[in-house]
């Protein structure tokens, strides 16, 4: 999946790479300070539910090159950007990878869908 933001290509990513820096930056942590992941799995139920906050976020992890939160604010906000497609499009892209379709399969299998 590619998107132009601020008139550069950027190449979306949903690999390996993009689920560690998902749970680097928004996964949950143990008192002691230890990683335990599951950004993935509080990403998906936000993206179903068309939060705009989860949507940048999962963009700007999987984007290559890097691009900032900023950035993707800006591109979701722009009344051009037909959020809801990319919404569809995104969650479409992580059930289909690789390395986050068995997830997003269990993860739906635990809430009946």
């Amino acid at each position: 999946m590619e998107l132009t933001i601020n008139s550069q290509n950027y190449k979306l990513v949903f690999g390996v790479g993009f689920v560690r820096t998902m749970d680097k930056k928004y996964g949950l942590s143990n008192n002691a300070g230890f990683g335990l992941g599951m950004a993935l799995t509080k990403a998906i139920p936000a993206l179903e539910m068309y939060d705009p906050a989860a949507l940048a976020e999962v963009i700007q992890c999987a984007a290559d090159p890097s691009l900032s939160l900023s950035d993707v604010d800006e591109y979701l906000d722009n009344p051009n950007t037909d959020i809801e497609t990319l919404f569809k499009d995104v969650l479409a892209a992580i059930e289909s990878a690789n390395a986050t379709k068995l997830a997003v399969k269990n993860l739906k299998s635990q809430v009946g869908q």
